[in-house]
């Protein structure tokens, strides 16, 4: 399960800023993104993602992604590092 994935991996980013940053800087293996979370949030990360052919997982919560990544909010997107 994806939600796994993101717990599991030595080094993520939280949130959609920052994510599109490090898929610029090419330092992305996968993206996960919320399903939950507003087109308009996700929308700059996903482009980024296709533009620069990195995988992307949906995920169906908000919380449970934050919750997986140690945090007590929700995440739209993570972006897990290479």
């Amino acid at each position: 399960m994806s939600y796994d994935k993101v717990s599991q991996a030595n080094e993520i980013i939280v949130g959609t800023k920052q994510s599109v940053k490090a898929l610029l800087n090419n330092d992305v293996k996968e993206i996960v993104i919320a399903e939950d979370a507003d087109d308009r949030v996700v929308q700059k990360v996903v482009q980024t993602a296709e533009q620069k052919q990195v995988p992307l997982i949906k995920v169906e919560s908000m919380k449970k992604l934050g919750k997986a990544c140690g945090i007590e909010v929700g995440a739209a997107a993570v972006a897990i590092i290479r």
